[in-house]
């Protein structure tokens, strides 16, 4: 009874819609007067169900979904349409007054409902609305609906991060910390489903621990064994031959390293790999295939067990420091793209401790890719067990810094911004600082000759939009995507040509969504240029401090169009919640640029 009352709460109460508007207006059109409808494909829980709810939602539709263990039941999906006996002739007949049909799980129809969906896609009076899984194999009639060029075919990639951001702070009543949020995705790898089990296991059953001197919360420990996880894992965990179950289990203990198949039989990992549980790379190493595999095989094992293969803080060590020197050495070779490190990041999510030396490398390499909020997350876990770590507090301080949030740092590192600004950047960097605020010249000679860095401050100092463009391009392909971003909005401010200027603005904003809030002065004025006329009179109205119901009646609107308007704008502004958008008023709009 508990369980399902809680599953009514939850289908009373979905995650709001967000991140698809530009799908759900193309959607929209495929449905009008005229057109023949649409398929959606994506994979497993990306929101495609949710998107044709949406989409659908006011009209006067007729739905059908396939079903497992229906493919040998002649139109089992339109059971409730049609006759018990009929023909497909007869039953193209009886459905061509049904002018909006919703087609889901399209990839389960059995042969004969998806041949009578494609013929009234050939019929030409129905429209359609067609969802499929498309990892999964299709029936060769669905399949033939956009092959055929029947009906246009949308494939939805899984929901931003920005936007899967906002739906976990939903899902969880409060405002995740960054390495928190970085491990739900991994583990959920866009299955929008399974990210609000485990988002809703760790709301409600006490995981969650705040982060002292911040308004966040962390997810540390083991993952929950809820019942969808255990469904997502179910091949793993039912592994009965106790040779496999013990190997897998020897792989998954083994994490965050990989080990190596000399250490296994082969005839074993042979039948677990055409099983698709585990994979091998190049060298050799055995990788489970799922990330959920070796979190919940380690929860499933007894204490024994865990006590047997677990590995010792002893046996990291050394691959952590290794991450350290891998980091450092990319930072000294001005190339930040996005790096693996397993044990770092497996340290923090088991509730393990890093050591400050690692963890303010860790912040400074997410500091220089625009990553702001991870790099202070990183910091603050260096901070755990070193309050006093000047290199961690530094970073903390800067990335406050260039976020606009310097007064709310923990640890009385806002009082010393300023310090931790000066000590935090070596001399070059202190540098290309100035050229970031705008004032190139004195940096010119202190630069590294030929690094986009001198290249950025050489185009600045001569006002030379096109080179500006192409410096950012540089910082762009080395990772360095808030730097590149606001070379970008300097272009803008450059170019004698408009629709340049236009090109390089639009650039400027969209690789500014990815540095996770950052409020540096190059950005001023460029995120609230990209909102819509209506996304920017609700901001207005919820930065002076008016609720939602209130924006609503002031406007003529539902409360839920306001909420929803405003989820979107959180995303495109790079902000959590409407604390920041009062800051975000105040600067001064350059949509002329």
């Amino acid at each position: 009874m508990t369980t399902f009352e809680r599953d009514a709460r939850t289908l009373e109460l979905p995650w709001p819609f967000t991140g698809r508007e530009e799908e759900l207006e193309l959607v929209r059109r495929s449905l009008t007067a005229g057109r023949h409808g649409i398929v959606v494909t994506g994979p497993a829980g990306c929101g495609k169900t949710r998107l044709a709810t949406e989409a659908l939602r006011g009209t006067d539709c007729a739905r059908v979904a396939g079903t497992p263990g229906t493919h040998r039941i002649p139109f089992a999906a339109f059971a409730h349409l049609l006759p018990e006996s009929v023909s497909l002739h007869r039953a193209v007949q009886l459905l061509s007054g049904v002018r909006l049909l919703l087609v889901d799980d399209a990839h389960l129809l059995d042969d004969a409902s998806a041949a009578l969906v494609h013929h009234l896609a050939v019929h030409g009076r129905t429209r359609l609305m067609v969802v499929a899984r498309d990892s999964a194999p299709l029936p060769g009639a669905v399949s033939r609906l956009w092959t055929g060029e029947l009906l246009p075919r949308l494939a939805l990639e899984p929901l931003p991060d920005e936007e899967m951001t906002q739906l976990l702070t939903t899902g969880t009543g409060g405002t995740l910390e960054p390495l928190t949020v970085n491990r739900l995705r991994r583990l959920c790898e866009g299955d929008l489903r399974l990210l609000r089990d485990l988002s809703h296991a760790i709301g409600e059953h006490g995981p969650l621990s705040a982060v002292p001197g911040t308004d966040l919360f962390a997810w540390r420990g083991p993952v929950p064994l809820t019942e969808t996880v255990r469904l997502r894992t179910a091949p793993v965990l039912g592994r009965v031959r106790p040779e496999e179950r013990e190997t897998l289990d020897r792989v998954a203990f083994a994490e965050p390293l990989a080990p190596h198949l000399d250490e296994f039989e082969l005839p074993i990992l042979e039948r677990l790999e055409s099983d698709g549980l585990i994979a091998l790379d190049d060298t050799g190493a055995i990788h489970l295939t799922s990330p959920l595999y070796g979190p919940v095989l380690r929860a499933a094992a007894g204490s024994l067990r865990a006590r047997r293969l677990a590995r010792t803080a002893d046996e990291l060590a050394p691959a952590l420091k290794s991450e350290a020197v891998v980091l450092q050495d990319r930072i000294e070779r001005s190339d930040v793209r996005d790096a693996s490190t397993p044990v770092g990041e497996w340290l923090v999510a088991e509730g393990g401790t890093v050591p400050a030396d690692y963890a303010s490398c860790r912040a400074r390499y997410a500091r220089l890719r625009g990553e702001l909020r991870e790099a202070a997350a990183w910091a603050r876990e260096g901070l755990r067990e070193t309050p006093d770590d000047e290199p961690c507090l530094a970073e903390l301080a800067l990335s406050a810094v260039q976020s606009g949030e310097a007064g709310a740092v923990d640890r009385g590192a806002g009082a010393r911004a300023d310090r931790g600004h000066a000590e935090g950047l070596d001399r070059a960097e202190e540098a290309y600082d100035a050229v970031r605020r705008g004032v190139p010249d004195p940096a010119l000679a202190q630069l590294p000759p030929g690094t986009p860095f001198a290249r950025h401050a050489e185009a600045l100092a001569a006002a030379d939009g096109p080179a500006l463009d192409e410096a950012a391009t540089a910082l762009e392909e080395r990772g360095y995507l808030l730097f590149a971003a606001e070379a970008y909005a300097q272009a803008a401010g450059a170019h004698r040509d408009p629709s340049a200027a236009r090109t390089s603005r639009t650039r400027a904003i969209a690789l500014a969504r990815h540095c996770q809030g950052a409020r540096t002065p190059a950005l001023s004025g460029l995120a609230l240029g990209e909102l819509t006329t209506r996304q920017r009179q609700i901001v207005a109205l919820a930065a002076a401090g008016l609720s939602n119901r209130q924006i609503a009646e002031r406007l003529t609107l539902s409360v839920r169009t306001v909420g929803n308007h405003l989820y979107s704008a959180y995303a495109r502004l790079g902000a959590s919640d409407r604390t920041a958008l009062p800051w975000l008023m105040e600067q001064p709009d350059t949509r002329s640029a």
